[in-house]
């Protein structure tokens, strides 16, 4: 079921057009990745998503409400940077956020009981926020974005600043709030987006230019490609693999070249000839399937 359409959605500054009409529905139930290099545009657009921010062009419609009505207390939204009262303690942050959002005491302390349970920081709810490791800061954030019981949560970077164990808790929390609501969240992290989203979107200058399910990306955009991992540097095989006949194109990255090419098989021979007849130090060949990053790189035009 749709549960939020975008049309012609667009964003300038100062006569600059940095969002260039957007359109995409979102899903209920379904955790979505904005996928993005940084100044793609991500954070603006989810901030106009928010309500924080209003579009120059565009429509934003949420199911079963009236065209011109406040939807943002259908959304909740963490920021990329979020900023905490560090000498409050998390419970009493969760029960002052909760009555802004005009629950009553009671309610606001039994639903904050409730969300620190479901993060996984209970234990600390008596502990103030000062003391709390980054993957907290985060829980206590998503678990904030929660507090009114919103149909859309929208998190923006949520992983970006953290170390790999407050990464992986804050990854693990957001595969389980897929069960609760609706999650749209933005990251440049493609590994994270593959792990956990049932959808993602590619923005790029300000545009959309690609979107679906991961099966369905690689589906469209598959193309047979070799790895080839060699020892020390790769650029110079880099160079003499792309102007190959059979080379389509070429991806490196430190000692690792993706070449993708027209027919596998030929291509197979021909480089593994080529390798052998030059000695090249290879250590690793592969056929493999288009990745995340393969699609993103290629969507983009890089």
């Amino acid at each position: 079921m749709s549960l939020i359409q975008i049309s012609g959605l667009k964003k300038s500054f100062q006569g600059t057009e940095v969002i260039k009409g957007l359109d995409f529905t979102l899903e209920t139930g379904k955790c979505i990745a904005l996928l993005g290099p940084n100044g793609a545009g991500k954070t603006t657009t989810l901030r106009m998503l928010s309500g924080l921010m209003k579009p120059s062009e565009g429509v934003i419609t949420f199911m079963d409400t009236q065209k011109g009505e406040d939807i943002r207390h259908l959304i909740g939204y963490l920021s990329q940077f979020p900023v905490f009262y560090d000498w409050m303690k998390g419970i009493e942050f969760l029960e002052y956020v909760g009555k802004l959002a005009g629950l009553k005491k009671k309610v606001a302390k039994e639903r904050s009981i409730e969300l620190l349970q479901l993060v996984g920081i209970v234990d600390a709810k008596n502990r103030k926020i000062g003391k709390y490791s980054g993957g907290m800061r985060q829980r206590l954030g998503i678990a904030q974005a929660l507090i009114h019981r919103p149909k859309l949560v929208i998190l923006d970077e949520p992983v970006s600043a953290l170390d790999p164990l407050g990464r992986r808790e804050v990854l693990d929390l957001l595969e389980g709030l897929k069960k609760e609501t609706t999650i749209l969240f933005s990251t440049h992290i493609l590994n994270d987006a593959q792990e956990v989203c049932d959808e993602i979107m590619f923005l790029h200058k300000g545009k959309i230019v690609e979107a679906g399910t991961m099966k369905e990306l690689c589906l469209r955009n598959q193309q047979p490609k070799i790895d080839f991992t060699f020892q020390g540097k790769a650029n110079q095989f880099s160079t003499i693999l792309s102007s190959h006949p059979l080379t389509q194109s070429v991806m490196e990255e430190g000692n690792r070249v993706s070449v993708f090419v027209k027919d596998v098989g030929l291509a197979r021979h021909a480089f593994l000839k080529e390798i052998a007849e030059q000695n090249w130090p290879l250590e690793k060949f592969e056929v493999s399937s288009m990745t995340l990053e393969d699609v993103f790189m290629k969507v983009v035009g890089k």
